[in-house]
């Protein structure tokens, strides 16, 4: 399996989880919000807004055009940190987090 299509699977998987979990949200973001120049756009955004409008379409992207993938990527602390005080059950979505950071290390 290329890392194209592990990196194409997860993020489906990812997509699916957020969405099982109600951290999904149908509406979009301000233009401002999204465009941040803070990690993981903290300043504006939740991490599951972060996940949602940026990092998943921007993947998709990546993928979608066979673009170079990144290299050195870790948001796993990042969504333990963020995903820590949510009542929900944020297991499997974090462990889908790291197997994608696998995929780029």
């Amino acid at each position: 399996m290329t890392k194209a299509t592990q990196v194409k699977e997860l993020l489906e998987q990812i997509n699916h989880e957020m969405i099982k979990q109600d951290l999904w949200q149908s509406t979009l973001p301000s233009k401002e919000a999204l465009a941040s120049e803070q990690p993981f756009c903290c300043d504006t955004l939740s991490f599951a807004q972060w996940l949602e409008f940026i990092l998943l379409p921007k993947m998709q992207m990546l993928v979608d055009s066979n673009m170079e993938l990144p290299q050195d990527f870790l948001i796993l602390p990042m969504a333990q940190q963020s995903f820590a005080d949510v009542k929900q059950d944020t297991s499997t979505l974090l462990a889908l987090i790291a197997q994608l950071d696998q995929v780029f290390a």
